[in-house]
């Protein structure tokens, strides 16, 4: 099964020539970040290379948002336009799937990003995201909830409308066509 989990060379090439025109294309989301580094990085990964693919290929175009020079890390989130259309008509996690009993999603949010070695954005990670533009302008995205919140059997999901991000809640089991998930790989 861990094979699965591990790119052809020519996906792994096409891949980083896609990570690097978004690098250079969008230097203000990483400055001074240096593109020979964070490609050395993500060569000694292969696991986490795959993430990535698994991200692209969901329609997150994942970018380089910060580094952490502690933990000698570069952090990664979903920076497409809107909430990533292939991750999108899932409730938040399998006890939220669980509970509905007609018209089950597909799938959940949780398990489809534990799935592809990826973590959903918290709320202050989505505001670093929404500080870098203006992302989920018609769109929304399911948000890593607090224990509290999820044990009452809710879920948090943010969105950007009237130039403001707004954090909101739901029920856990509800979906939408237009409310996917975001998101956040450490390399």
């Amino acid at each position: 099964m861990e094979s699965q989990k591990e790119l052809t060379a020519q996906q792994q090439e096409d891949l980083l020539k896609t990570l690097k025109a978004r690098f250079e294309k969008h230097s203000n989301r990483h400055k001074d970040l240096e593109w020979n580094e964070v490609e050395s990085k993500l060569k000694a990964q292969p696991k986490k290379l795959w993430s990535l693919y698994q991200m692209e290929a969901t329609g997150g175009e994942p970018d380089v948002v910060a580094y952490d020079k502690s933990k000698d890390a570069y952090t990664f989130f979903d920076c497409s336009p809107e909430s990533p259309n292939e991750r999108r008509s899932l409730c938040y996690d399998l006890e939220a799937w669980e509970k509905r009993k007609a018209h089950k999603p597909k799938n959940n949010a949780m398990d489809v990003a534990n799935e592809m070695g990826i973590e959903l954005l918290d709320k202050e990670q989505y505001h670093q995201l929404q500080d870098l533009g203006k992302f989920d302008t018609k769109t929304s995205s399911w948000l890593k909830t607090p224990n509290d919140i999820r044990k009452l059997g809710g879920a948090i999901f943010g969105d950007n409308r009237f130039d403001t991000v707004f954090i909101y809640h739901n029920g856990a089991d509800s979906y939408y066509a237009a409310r996917g998930f975001r998101g956040v790989l450490e390399v």
